[in-house]
């Protein structure tokens, strides 16, 4: 069973010749937010996208043209939220996860480092990359929303106003 059908192949690239270049349009056109590190909401896109794209791909009961339509719909959908989340920041509390506090002046939170799931060992390897050798010396360690650490030392912390947004549960 290595070929059932030569026309089966022939239709496969025919409409990854047309469906690639119509999907790289379509996110060019979405702008780079369609692109970006991937948050919670982002990566449930993607995997949409790539599971349409295949099924557009390895399905012949989905016309080319339905496939295009699906591929902007959930695109155009994204588009949407983003847009939403902007202008109505309210919406974000469901779109978006806020960052997470891990360590505050020196002192991890090791509550909420065990509710996140993130090991010290973590905390101390993103501290390192930063140029940190001591745990002291850091304002802040933040899980961003696409699951990135941020390390702020505190001569780098200013008046504080990057952290307005972060939940501090150990306030």
């Amino acid at each position: 069973m290595v070929l059932d059908n030569p026309a089966d192949l022939v239709r496969l690239l025919v409409i990854a010749a047309i469906i690639y270049p119509a999907l790289v349009m379509i996110l060019r056109v979405s702008g780079k937010r369609t692109l970006s590190k991937l948050n919670a909401f982002d990566f449930v896109v993607t995997v949409a996208l790539g599971s349409t794209l295949a099924t557009i791909l390895l399905s012949r009961n989905v016309s080319l043209l339905e496939g295009i339509l699906a591929l902007s719909l959930l695109v155009a959908l994204q588009y949407a939220a983003a847009l939403l989340a902007v202008r109505w920041p309210p919406s974000q509390q469901l779109l978006k996860a806020r960052p997470t506090m891990l360590l505050r002046n020196g002192q991890l939170r090791k509550q909420t480092l065990r509710s996140a799931r993130v090991a010290e060992s973590e905390i101390r390897q993103a501290a390192r990359s930063q140029g940190a050798g001591d745990l002291g010396d850091l304002a802040a360690v933040v899980l961003e929303t696409d699951g990135s650490l941020s390390v702020i030392t505190r001569s780098q912390l200013g008046d504080g106003s990057t952290l307005s947004d972060v939940r501090d549960e150990g306030r």
